[in-house]
């Protein structure tokens, strides 16, 4: 059980699964809760950011909303690996590819995550830090994707901390450089579970394709992103 609380986290009592995954959106944290989750009990609606904790073909597992942006997740991932004592972190989000080949609903995987924002240099590494998945998810993730037969794409993203950017260049300098796709947070989760000695991963639906046009509506990314959930769910047995 949870006894502990902080400012964004207020368990009440109840349990909060070492294997969290962390959706921007809670009301897909609910829809996981409510549509794969067993015996599910709401841990958390401090700012509306929903979780809950139940179990996953017998393992107990944990989902809550992340919100928007690397300053988001970075506080709750802290909290959650420090305060609440998860080890294995998964981010299941959506994505805008920057690669024409990528369709809609495609399954994109970080296993790198560059970007623009200055979080990372609080750490005052001498150098330049690569943030990067924890292998011991992504091998785990790719023996799912194979079971399940689901195709993947796995390489490098950028977690970008501009949603409208006023330079209508940095998406081609960025896909000239082979990043697969764009989203606001992994970079940041990925470096607070390397700091803090925990595994993270990211993972990701393609909601829109920036270079086609192609895009997909609120109500489908909220619900419709099925095949990404279930290839992370079974990662709480990693």
């Amino acid at each position: 059980m949870s006894t502990e609380s902080t400012p964004h986290i207020n368990p009440k009592g109840a349990p909060i699964a070492e294997t969290i995954l962390l959706p921007g959106d809670p009301l897909r944290a609910k829809f996981i809760a409510e549509t794969y989750l067993e015996d599910a009990v709401q841990f958390n609606d401090v700012r509306n950011m929903l979780g809950y904790t139940g179990t996953y073909q017998g393992r107990e597992i944990s989902v809550m909303g992340s919100g928007m942006g690397i300053p988001s997740i970075s506080l709750y991932s802290w909290e959650l690996i420090n305060v609440f004592g998860c080890r294995k972190l998964i981010r299941i989000g959506s994505c805008g590819a920057l690669q024409r080949e990528l369709d809609l609903y495609e399954v994109v995987v970080a296993q790198s995550a560059s970007t623009d924002s200055n979080f990372l240099s609080q750490y005052n590494v001498p150098g330049t830090y690569a943030p990067t998945a924890s292998w011991r998810l992504l091998s785990a993730l790719q023996e799912q994707a194979r079971e399940q037969g689901v195709e993947t794409h796995v390489g490098n993203i950028l977690s970008s901390d501009i949603f409208y950017h006023a330079d209508e260049t940095a998406n081609d300098r960025w896909a000239k450089m082979g990043v697969l796709a764009v989203e606001m947070e992994t970079a940041g989760l990925y470096a607070v579970a390397a700091a803090n000695g925990a595994d993270a991963l990211g993972l990701f639906t393609v909601s829109d394709n920036i270079v086609t046009g192609a895009r997909t509506t609120p109500e489908e990314r909220q619900t419709a992103f099925t095949r990404m959930m279930e290839l992370a769910l079974p990662l709480a047995g990693a």
